[in-house]
């Protein structure tokens, strides 16, 4: 074989070719794979890593932490499990591996299909979205337990709730949590306490049990209840490795009825130690800010306009009276540039229109001297007076009768008078 003719490829390129070839094989992408966990080891990051193994070989496995949430058992070395992904090859090292997407106990039979079948369809439909669960109440004022009457789980949430809350009100609607008649009535139950008015809050669970004494919280019947409840269900079901259909569909799962209780309402220790930190937060805030005041008063104590109030006044006074002189030797100025200007410009006109500019100004010079002489003020400079009541000039006996008074202009003021009697005259 002549090698010269064969091309070179790089380690990267030989896994991605792989990678692309198994992730194209159809029974590659989507398989079920059963055997033994072994070297099994969970991460900080919430990554599961493990093997699974059987008589003659060994597969390498992860399940990424999304999919191990959903997990309804802690799986162990040397447990056998069903898992179901796909298998395909990690390029930075070449190993092939399954990628697994559910991890299910061997042998459980017709329950766990049931369970899965459900699961999936539910999902599809949209029951599980984040975006459709409702918060829960901060501080909820009654809470109904759908649950046992007669079981340890609903004493322990009641004790709970009491003491970290007493201010809530509990309701317990009584309902059996196993048997075949089990999740019609915590789903009527559900649907009853939707139709009142005060009810914050729903806990719906039981204590521990097997697969078969928790299968009611993994009827379809009992999660469409709890997806179509208008009020906030907690599903509090069993331990904590116990993952039921109830659990996906509800607003939060608790890892048991006492966390339930927990999760439910505040803890008044905690919320009494919050207030009292606002309380000496606000209460120096005040300090503070009553410091500040009694600064700001000490300093305004010495302001000058507070040891007179007249002080601004006069202030403003004087600068009004400097703004009015400036304006006025303003005004005097422009006035003066003004009237220079136009005598430049005359100036420059011609000869026939300077003579008629200034006999212009010589009538109204003129007008201007008979205007003057025409004015009340000359008339009264002259010694005449003008007569008047209220806004209209006398100017006939008529208009006036004794007893009225009338203001009577002279030429530096106005003189109040009472008519004493009235005479008519003609004058020549």
């Amino acid at each position: 074989m002549n090698l010269a003719n064969l091309p070179v490829y790089t380690v990267s390129q030989v896994n991605g070719y792989l990678k692309r070839l198994m992730d194209g094989d159809e029974m590659l992408t989507g398989l079920l794979v059963r055997g033994e966990i072994s070297n099994y080891k969970c991460y900080p990051s919430g990554h599961h890593y493990f093997s699974l193994k059987d008589g003659e070989g060994a597969l390498r496995c992860v399940l990424f932490r999304g999919e191990a949430a959903r997990l309804r058992f802690r799986p162990a070395n040397g447990m056998r499990v069903v898992a179901f992904g796909r298998v395909s090859v990690y390029p930075r090292d070449g190993a092939y591996q399954l990628y697994s997407q559910e991890l299910m106990q061997d042998g459980r039979g017709a329950l766990d299909e049931a369970f899965e079948r459900l699961r999936r369809r539910l999902e599809a439909e949209g029951l599980f979205d984040e975006a459709s669960k409702q918060p829960l109440p901060a501080y909820p004022g009654k809470i109904a337990l759908v649950t046992s009457p007669a079981g340890a789980a609903v004493r322990d949430m009641l004790r709970i709730l009491k003491a970290r809350w007493p201010l809530a009100e509990v309701l317990v609607a009584p309902v059996r949590v196993q048997g075949a008649e089990a999740a019609e009535e915590i789903a009527a139950a559900i649907h009853r306490l939707n139709n009142r008015a005060d009810i914050d809050l729903i806990i719906a669970g039981r204590g521990g049990g097997s697969t078969e004494d928790l299968w009611a919280f993994n009827e379809e019947v009992v999660a469409r209840a709890i997806s179509l409840s208008n009020i906030p269900v907690i599903s509090a079901v069993g331990h904590e490795p116990d993952v039921t259909i109830a659990d996906y569909v509800a607003d939060l799962r608790a890892a048991t009825p006492s966390n339930g209780a927990e999760l439910a309402v505040p803890d008044q220790g905690a919320e009494r130690a919050r207030v009292a930190q606002l309380d000496r937060r606000l209460a120096r805030a005040l300090r503070i800010r009553l410091e500040g005041a009694r600064r700001e008063l000490e300093r305004l104590k010495g302001s000058r306009a507070l040891e007179n109030v007249k002080v601004p006044i006069q202030d403003r006074r004087l600068l009004v009276d400097d703004l009015r002189r400036r304006m006025g030797l303003a005004l005097s100025h422009e006035t003066e540039r003004a009237r220079r200007r136009l005598d430049a410009q005359a100036g420059r006109l011609p000869q026939a229109l300077r003579a008629r500019t200034a006999g212009q100004r010589g009538r109204l010079g003129r007008l201007a001297a008979g205007l003057d002489a025409l004015s009340p003020l000359k008339v009264l400079g002259r010694g005449y007076a003008i007569a008047r009541r209220g806004e209209d000039v006398v100017s006939s006996i008529a208009q006036a009768e004794p007893g009225d008074r009338l203001e009577v202009l002279v030429s530096d003021g106005a003189l109040s008078c009472l008519i004493e009697e009235k005479e008519e005259r003609t004058w020549q």
